[in-house]
């Protein structure tokens, strides 16, 4: 099948080539948009990444230039209106379980850098100044580590945090046996915020949970705990975290994701101008480490991305049922970390 790949990248271009078998695929570091979009003509099925945009308007294109499948390397889902799709008989599938340990470790790093100052530390190194008094940290043994979201994901943070000797709380509306044998316990959102000096979010963007984390929240957490956000952006109200910051109720924030990243992250910006007001007041504070959303990115994780995206697509070519297909039900949202149907506004 002639398959067209957007937003390629050198790192993901050698393991999607290498999974292919007889699939001929076309790349493009260019983003999927609506003046993109006829790059996929003569194409039945595209590749995409969570920086693509697979709204309605573009899925209107893309199905009158012949295409029928829809790739995502990525376990989000929010960048693709699957009603449309859907109404369009095109296909979607997704990568609903590549490496959950990579982002999870990518957490703990950006945790403990803010933590213990170690981007400060090595600023200051640099400096030749070896003084030591602004670097102080805490111990994460026997603090409280809230983790909003139990998928694959979010336990696999929380068994690293139980490794550290934390004691580890968690948020979601549907209980993960997993979680409760390792003696995790449950608690409601506004208690686990009042009760953690670490915040991981491992949750799903769904209408319910866009903003999830806004000025109350903020308000409820503890004085100087840690927020740290691997998911999507938009779990966070950006406005409301800055003021979280400069009010100092929050005492860092690791972000790998942000809200208004599309367009930003995974492109070469050193000869621009950021325009971005929240983004450049944000990577102002010397508080808050931000990542281009990086989580994924081990060679394990590319690997299984590449194999599971091309086998999504063999299951479709062959009339066998592919088991990370995304479809919508009315008033049910398929939440693509747990494979799981769930109500529409669940975590």
């Amino acid at each position: 099948m002639k398959v067209f790949v957007y937003s390629a990248r050198s790192y993901d271009k050698p393991a999607l080539q290498l999974a292919a078998g007889g699939h001929a695929l076309q790349f493009t570091e260019q983003r999927l948009k609506r003046d993109t979009a006829q790059l996929a003509a003569g194409c039945e099925a595209i590749v995409i990444f969570t920086s693509d945009d697979a709204s309605a308007p573009v899925l209107d294109i893309l199905h009158s230039l012949g295409v029928r499948y829809i790739l995502l390397r990525s376990a989000g889902y929010d960048h693709v209106d699957l009603k449309r799709a859907a109404a369009l008989s095109i296909r979607v599938a997704n990568v609903p379980e590549y490496s959950p340990n990579s982002v999870a470790e990518q957490a703990v790093a950006m945790l403990m850098a803010v933590n213990r100052k170690l981007i400060q530390g090595q600023r200051l190194m640099q400096l030749q100044d070896f003084r030591i008094d602004s670097l102080q940290g805490f111990d994460i043994h026997g603090k409280t580590v809230g983790i909003i979201g139990t998928g694959k994901i979010g336990m696999a943070f929380a068994r690293i945090m139980l490794g550290f000797g934390a004691k580890v709380i968690a948020y979601d509306l549907q209980v993960n046996p997993e979680a409760i044998s390792a003696g995790i316990k449950y608690e409601s959102l506004e208690a686990l915020l009042r009760q953690s000096d670490v915040v991981s979010l491992h949750c799903p963007l769904t209408a319910a949970t866009r903003h999830l984390m806004s000025e109350t929240q903020f308000s409820w957490m503890k004085p100087g705990a840690i927020l740290v956000n691997t998911c999507r952006g938009a779990v966070i109200n950006t406005v409301d975290l800055i003021k979280a910051l400069d009010s100092r109720q929050l005492g860092a924030a690791c972000l790998d994701v942000y809200e208004f990243e599309k367009g930003l992250f995974f492109e070469d910006h050193s000869g621009d101008i950021i325009h971005d007001a929240n983004f450049v007041r944000l990577r102002s504070f010397k508080n808050v480490l931000i990542t281009a959303h990086q989580g994924f990115l081990t060679t394990d994780a590319i690997k299984e991305i590449a194999e599971t995206t091309i086998n999504n697509l063999d299951c479709w070519q062959n009339g066998v049922p592919c088991k990370n297909e995304l479809t919508v039900k009315p008033g049910i949202e398929t939440d693509a970390l747990e494979r799981k149907p769930r109500i529409v506004g669940s975590i």
